[in-house]
């Protein structure tokens, strides 16, 4: 049996952590912005029992935590890393699933094929660093749409990480694009 290893790191976003594990832990990688939704997650499920919760996004080694403000990391770090742990080595389930993730469409333009081919394997890798997740929403009239999962919902940088980052990669691939939006 592997040893299992949990390292906290700060993120971008002051209220987010994220929890790094030294193996794969999920199949695919799963936003929840809510307890209601946690339910194909037993692990997330487990950290919404905690009032200071406010969302958890699963990536496939890791998890990132976003808490509320009236409570503080310097408490929560260390009994969180050993909630994981414990829940990992227990061989309990993180995620339940049958097919997660973002699915092409056979009707999907040829841009937004693009789109999705430049989301999953250049912006999504990166922003995964920092604990969070891209996910293509929608593109039309020249915009295109993202949810900002993780670390990266209401990260402070969030917006630079868009304009800067997201929207200028995205350009040059297809200049037709005026503008990326966060939905």
């Amino acid at each position: 049996m592997q040893n299992i290893e949990i390292t906290a790191e700060e993120t971008p976003n002051p209220n987010t952590y994220k929890f790094l594990v030294n193996k794969e832990i999920s199949p695919e990688a799963r936003n929840f912005a809510e307890a209601s939704e946690a339910g194909p997650s037993p692990l997330a499920s487990k950290l919404f029992g905690f009032p200071w919760t406010e969302s958890v996004y699963l990536g496939t080694d890791f998890v990132s935590l976003t808490k509320q403000d009236w409570v503080e990391w310097e408490i929560l770090k260390d009994p969180l890393c050993g909630l994981i742990k414990e829940h990992i080595e227990k061989d309990e389930p993180v995620l339940i699933t049958e097919q997660l993730g973002e699915v092409d469409d056979e009707n999907d333009s040829e841009q937004v094929k693009l789109i999705k081919k430049i989301i999953q394997t250049e912006i999504r890798p990166q922003v995964a660093l920092d604990g969070g997740d891209i996910i293509f929403h929608s593109y039309k009239d020249g915009v295109v749409a993202i949810h900002m999962q993780g670390a990266c919902a209401g990260c402070p940088s969030s917006s630079i990480t868009l304009k800067q980052g997201i929207e200028t990669r995205l350009k040059q691939a297809l200049p037709e694009i005026d503008e990326v939006i966060a939905i």
